[in-house]
């Protein structure tokens, strides 16, 4: 392999366009395709690949370059109904939405449902730092549930808990009761919850598991109406207003 070769996923990520982790969703769905060095047409990418020198890459029709170029960092407060994929094909998503003429991605991924703090940026290390559960990085939410909240169901939230991972990504090869592919267990960290007031609390999560609050809140027989971040690191949702953006 040539030592000047890159894997299409970091080559991506250092254009901008997003995530290594959202680039490889990207190259999965087959909205990536690379015209290799003396060759005449475009083939879809593989996830795992590599980028050598003359190759030229495209994502959604739109060719890449892994070049140096100015940093960009926007905070948003994402409305409802916007939905956190760089798949520009799927409506109302978030970099569409965002109407950036650059190239860029977001950094602390939240639900359709869910609104609060996104980190807009074109810096795709930086991306991937932040969104690296082993950094263990902080995020903090402010849930609002259709219940009186107990000792008990506070206990259980910090203390962490067994949740089913049932979305796509995350099926397993194991057939359940109805059928159906069975979801991946996984077992959350412990976390900081606050009570606020008899239906609302305040927790501070190190990682960021598929609709990871709703499972847990769900486990405990309780259902999530409202989820809002307000804080990812040390970068505060503050007074920015619903759908708002800025540097």
């Amino acid at each position: 392999m040539d030592q000047e070769s890159i894997r299409l996923n970091k080559y991506i990520s250092a254009a901008g366009v997003c995530s290594r982790r959202e680039a490889d969703r990207l190259i999965e769905n087959g909205s990536v395709t690379i015209l290799r060095s003396g060759e005449d047409r475009e083939v879809p990418a593989q996830v795992g690949e590599r980028v050598c020198p003359g190759d030229r890459v495209f994502v959604n029709g739109k060719e890449v370059a892994a070049e140096k170029q100015e940093k960009l960092y926007y905070m948003l407060n994402k409305p409802k109904g916007i939905i956190c994929t760089g798949d520009r094909h799927i409506s109302n998503n978030i970099i569409d939405y965002a109407g950036l003429s650059q190239y860029i991605s977001y950094a602390g991924r939240l639900d359709r449902d869910s609104t609060g703090l996104v980190l807009l940026t074109n810096d795709g290390e930086l991306n991937d730092m932040i969104m690296r559960a082993s950094n263990y990085h902080e995020k903090e939410y402010i849930v609002k549930v259709d219940k009186v909240l107990t000792p008990e169901f506070i206990i259980a939230m910090q203390n962490g808990m067994e949740i089913v991972l049932d979305d796509d990504r995350h099926l397993t090869n194991e057939i359940g009761k109805k059928g159906r592919r069975k979801g991946t267990v996984v077992r959350t960290r412990p976390c900081r919850v606050r009570r606020l007031n008899k239906k609302e609390f305040s927790i501070i999560l190190t990682q960021g598991f598929n609709r990871q609050i709703r499972r847990m809140c769900l486990k405990k027989g309780y259902s999530v109406l409202e989820i809002k971040r307000i804080r990812i690191m040390n970068l505060l949702l503050g007074d920015l207003k619903e759908g708002a953006m800025r540097p």
